[in-house]
């Protein structure tokens, strides 16, 4: 049982490395930091390594906050937490019954915008009609 436990313990540890690290801002590019900068004077961001890109989270105008850049400092998402009950209508309509936990709005560096809602532990991907889409 023990060695079963290890074994769930080490491969969920992995899947988190996987997924997103913690770094300083010290390892963060130069352009990175400094389009963040540009886009959010004087504000302190906590940083994560997500695959190649590079994500600060961060409280701003009092909702928390996260953006992801390339390595040459673009701008590829900005992700903020909403009320569950501000999730658009089509969507709340496709989730009728199911708690949600968490919401965010994400709008992609092309303008295109996504909803997130997080239902028993998954975060569902929606867009503005209410289609479940990929990540």
């Amino acid at each position: 049982m023990k060695r079963i436990f290890g074994i769930l313990l080490l491969a969920g540890t992995m899947v988190t490395a996987v997924k997103a690290q913690k770094i300083s801002a010290a390892k963060v590019p130069a352009e990175v930091q400094g389009a963040f900068a540009k886009l959010y004077p004087g504000v302190k961001a906590n940083w994560e390594m997500e695959k190649k890109d590079y994500e600060a989270g961060f409280t701003f105008n009092g909702k928390a906050t996260s953006v992801v850049f390339n390595a040459k400092g673009l701008l590829l998402e900005t992700e903020t937490a909403i009320k569950p009950g501000e999730l658009p209508a089509p969507v709340l309509a496709k989730l009728k019954g199911s708690k949600i936990a968490e919401a965010a709005k994400i709008m992609k560096a092309d303008g295109s915008v996504r909803y997130e809602a997080e239902v028993k532990g998954k975060d569902l991907l929606f867009d503005l009609n209410g289609n479940q889409v990929k990540p």
